[in-house]
């Protein structure tokens, strides 16, 4: 696979992607619900690609692949238990479309600040997003960086990859919001999906076929099939990491915000089952990536190059393996653009609007668009460290916005839960996760991915109960989420029954 080829991909690539974004704009997006949530008038099918692309990044062809290739089996464990947590959209989801509609939320801080009747959870939630967020789309921007790194052994640098990747995520951006993001979402992901889905099976036809790469395994690697594997899992390490993956769905506030932008209830349903279908798929063939490079090129220096490794061997036609080169990097860019927009959303709306009471909505969005290139800008700086493997940043993000679970749990399912009971948690863990990641990641023998959920749930239990909640904003909330979901039953029914008469 030539450098030249690369660099004419990405150029058509480019094309095709900015096409479709210009043709998504619905003119000037002048109000935050219009820019950073395409309006709530996004359907099913669009929503389900561009949530596959957003939560299945870099770290899935790269970082997955690399897990898999470093800690064997492990890693499908360890990413199904994050497939099950999905489950929590079913329950969540239709709560966050029902308040979101009701009162306006652009944010999940926002609405935590509205139901707690504080604005100070808002900007706590929203600055906490912000410091682990950013290490988070770090990862997608490394992931690029390795791949061409990898894939051209060398001839595009490390820091030629990121750059190219952040430019690209704010371009995306700022184009037309987060409907150009949804939209390109969608070409990235079914281009993710076929060419990567074909690849696999290229490659397990060239090492012999699926009975020949296991029996290589089991002969020449096998621990890589057995629990706990070659030595990267122990049981308290798949736990630190699975935890906070579990609740990854509503904790991670670029993935919650989507569950404001679908125009109804069975919107959102088709986009959660064709979420499934795609992940489910993406995660085997992701596996088995990593189970080829291993049995194929069993010592490369680093697991994160198992992908790259594989897509400029012999096994992939140079034609194909450019094409998923531009999947995975286009899956990178889909999450950071995703993540900017919603940190960016979340500064101007609950930090900005909070400090500067009464600013206009025009200026919150002015506000929104100068934070996305500061945001793009620090999180290429933090990818310049190149840290420790994809997988596991990706995780150590998840832990510190574990903070957030306990308090959206209570928003819709403990009116005795408190504005200050959920301040003291989400700072207190976001500190406590910080401080362990700082000192080595271990008390008790635990990790951070395990403590936070504990001290979370810990912190805010405790303090609500020692406090008084805000009874009028509470009240209000859970009667608006009974109003809206029945309002939506009762037409759901109507409509069947006219179909049945029909």
């Amino acid at each position: 696979m030539t450098e030249s080829l690369i660099w004419w991909s990405i150029a058509i690539y480019l094309l095709i992607a900015i096409g479709i974004a210009i043709m998504s704009r619905q003119g000037p997006s002048e109000s935050m619900s219009g820019y950073f949530l395409g309006n709530r008038q996004m359907n099913g099918f669009v929503s389900a690609l561009s949530y596959s692309a957003t939560t299945y990044s870099a770290f899935m062809m790269v970082g997955l692949a690399g897990l898999t290739y470093a800690g064997g089996v492990g890693a499908l464990g360890f990413e199904i238990i994050y497939f099950a947590g999905v489950s929590l959209v079913a329950v969540f989801g239709p709560k966050f479309w029902a308040v979101g509609k009701k009162f306006g939320y652009v944010t999940p801080s926002e609405m935590l600040g509205h139901r707690y009747n504080s604005k100070h959870v808002a900007m706590a939630v929203s600055i906490a997003s912000c410091i682990f967020l950013i290490p988070y789309s770090a990862v997608q921007l490394a992931g690029v960086g390795y791949l061409l790194q990898g894939i051209t052994d060398g001839a595009i640098t490390f820091t030629t990859g990121v750059v190219l990747a952040t430019v690209i995520a704010i371009f995306f951006s700022y184009i037309a919001g987060i409907r150009s993001v949804m939209w390109t979402d969608s070409l990235q992901a079914i281009m993710m999906i076929v060419a990567s889905t074909l690849v696999a099976f290229l490659v397990i036809q060239g090492l012999g076929g699926f009975g020949a790469l296991f029996d290589t395994l089991a002969t020449e690697h096998p621990q890589s099939l057995t629990v706990p594997g070659p030595g990267l899992f122990s049981f308290v390490t798949f736990l630190g990491l699975t935890i906070p993956w579990f609740f990854f769905s509503i904790s991670n506030p670029q993935v919650s915000q989507r569950l404001f932008m679908p125009s109804s209830l069975r919107s959102m349903r088709h986009m959660l089952i064709g979420f499934l279908v795609f992940g489910f798929i993406y995660t085997m063939v992701s596996v088995l990536w990593g189970f080829s490079a291993l049995a194929a090129f069993p010592s490369l220096a680093s697991a994160d190059l198992a992908t790259p490794t594989l897509l400029a061997s012999e096994f992939v036609p140079p034609v194909l393996g450019v094409i998923v080169m531009i999947g995975i990097m286009a899956a990178a860019v889909s999450t950071i653009d995703s993540i900017m927009l919603t940190l960016a959303s979340m500064v101007s709306r609950d930090v900005y609007a909070n400090v500067k009471p009464n600013v206009s909505e025009k200026r919150q969005l002015l506000v929104g668009k100068f934070v996305v290139p500061v945001i793009a800008l620090m999180a290429l700086a933090f990818a310049e460290l190149q840290l420790d493997l994809i997988a596991v940043l990706s995780v150590a993000a998840s832990s510190g916005l574990v903070a957030m679970v306990p308090a959206l749990i209570g928003a819709f399912y403990w009116k005795r839960g408190t504005g200050v009971g959920a301040l003291v948690s989400v700072v207190g863990t976001s500190a406590f996760v910080l401080l362990m990641y700082a000192t080595g990641n271990s008390l008790l023998g635990l990790p951070a991915g395990v403590w936070g959920i504990v001290v979370a749930s810990v912190l805010f239990v405790g303090v609500s109960l020692a406090t008084k909640p805000h009874q009028a904003t509470t009240d209000a909330f859970f009667a608006a989420i009974s109003e809206e979901l029945s309002k939506k039953r009762s037409t759901t029914t109507d409509q069947a029954t006219k179909e049945a008469a029909a």
